[in-house]
């Protein structure tokens, strides 16, 4: 799969994988919320509105209200990739996204994931 066509992802899609993985190790979707308005910026109403508009992976990262000053504390690998290493923006937000997601499924504490 090439990026591009990554990029186009409706989140809305990709949205319910997230929370079911999480879901999956115990964790819930007000958490995965916690971690997504965390890392975009974005409030409660903003990702309602992000998922209803069926808004793509880059129309959600590029409204975002403001991505994180701390995101670029996220490290680790996410499908055999450093995400600290990726070179192409969009590519690593939507990776950082992931590898915050897996650490709430693996059990870690949302102090640690959030970078507090």
């Amino acid at each position: 799969m090439t990026n591009e066509r990554v990029y186009k992802m409706p989140f809305r899609d990709v949205y319910p994988l997230l929370v079911r993985k999480a879901e999956r190790k115990g964790r819930t979707k007000a958490e995965v919320d916690t971690v997504v308005l965390w890392l975009t910026g974005y409030d409660e109403a903003g990702l309602a509105a992000q998922i209803d508009k069926a808004a793509d992976y880059e129309t959600f990262f590029a409204q975002a209200p403001r991505i994180n000053p701390n995101a670029d504390k996220i490290k680790g690998v996410v499908c055999g990739i450093r995400v600290e290493d990726i070179q192409e923006p969009l590519t690593q937000k939507i990776r950082w996204l992931d590898k915050l997601v897996d650490e709430l499924a693996k059990g870690k504490a949302m102090g640690k994931v959030l970078r507090e």
